[in-house]
């Protein structure tokens, strides 16, 4: 029978500070400390919103009264190369965002359907590494032995691959496949040695816990210690950790983009918008400008977030 229900991490992180009242578990607590902080508050009130926003850009596109793939020619002007009428990229009140050159495509409705696919393929990625890395670290530290010795062997293999490159090649020679698939399973590929390592180390720290012995004693067997006591215990790490990944994952999935190898016309995403959008720089910096911006804040927020998350739930490591 489990003797700890608080991840350890969670209990550390909460016994310097304020004195626990009745009734409010770690994870109120974790709440409490990043509300607290200014930093973790933008962060996490950000990153609300763009979650928000994304998920219903449906919805908020056919407000504005556009959609993605809707061409609007008399916003951009032919005489002129399909530069955007107007100033701003052609911000006014038929195109909030202004329009993109030569098609006229609605920024507003591109930005935020481009935004619902880069954090799509950046949550999923993150849950593939995040499954992945986690089952790999846990076995890894908890069995040692031939295990630990084959597993660390892959994590340092696949640490070894020059991971880009790697990805460019595989995305560049798979051709009529699902795009977002893809690019989630060749990030994930290339990603899980990180997070296992970390697993495996915080694995090899409680294993050898007065509990779990306690477990093992009392028959329980190696599913039932793992789940019950190993995982619980491990939870305030990887969540931290998890919310380090996502940032790392949008501005993977960006660059892909960008060099042509990840989301393809006519689905949109920020590192494809911001790919198009060079050649019209000089012309019409706006278009460069607002995908930019979108990426910009989503990077910066989801790191805040995680930074705050890590200190709190792994202040240890965070000073590692």
């Amino acid at each position: 029978m489990s003797t700890t229900t608080e991840p350890v991490a969670v209990a550390d992180a909460t016994a310097g500070g304020a004195k626990k009242s009745v009734g409010r578990g770690p994870w109120r607590l974790v709440w409490d400390q990043l509300w607290a902080k200014g930093s973790a508050r933008f962060g996490l009130i950000t990153v609300g919103v763009l979650i928000l926003v994304t998920a219903l850009a449906g919805p908020l596109s056919a407000l504005g009264g556009w959609t993605p793939e809707e061409f609007d020619k008399r916003a951009v002007d032919p005489y002129l190369g399909g530069v955007p009428r107007g100033d701003f990229g052609g911000i006014s009140a038929r195109h909030w965002l202004g329009v993109e050159p030569g098609s006229g495509r609605d920024l507003f409705a591109r930005v935020l359907h481009g935004g619902q696919v880069s954090l799509l393929i950046a949550f999923t990625a993150t849950a593939v590494v995040v499954i992945a890395g986690t089952l790999a670290g846990i076995a890894a530290g908890y069995f040692g032995g031939r295990v630990d010795t084959l597993l660390s062997r892959l994590m340092d293999l696949t640490m070894s691959f020059p991971s880009l490159i790697f990805m460019i090649a595989m995305m560049s020679v798979a051709k009529d496949v699902n795009r977002i698939l893809l690019i989630t399973l060749v990030i994930g590929l290339f990603t899980w040695p990180g997070i296992a390592r970390v697993v495996r180390g915080q694995t090899l720290s409680l294993k050898h816990r007065e509990y779990v012995e306690a477990a093992k004693v009392g028959g329980a067997r190696s599913w039932r210690i793992l789940t019950r006591e190993i995982l619980p215990n491990v939870s305030g790490p990887i969540i931290a950790y998890t919310t380090l990944l996502v940032p790392g994952m949008i501005a993977t999935e960006a660059a892909l983009s960008y060099l042509g190898v990840g989301v393809r016309p006519p689905t949109a995403s920020w590192g494809q918008m911001i790919a198009e959008s060079i050649v019209h720089y000089e012309t019409d910096p706006t278009y460069f400008l607002i995908p930019t911006a979108f990426l910009f804040v989503a990077v910066l927020a989801f790191t805040l977030l995680g930074d705050a998350l890590r200190d709190i739930l792994d202040p240890r490591g965070g000073r590692s």
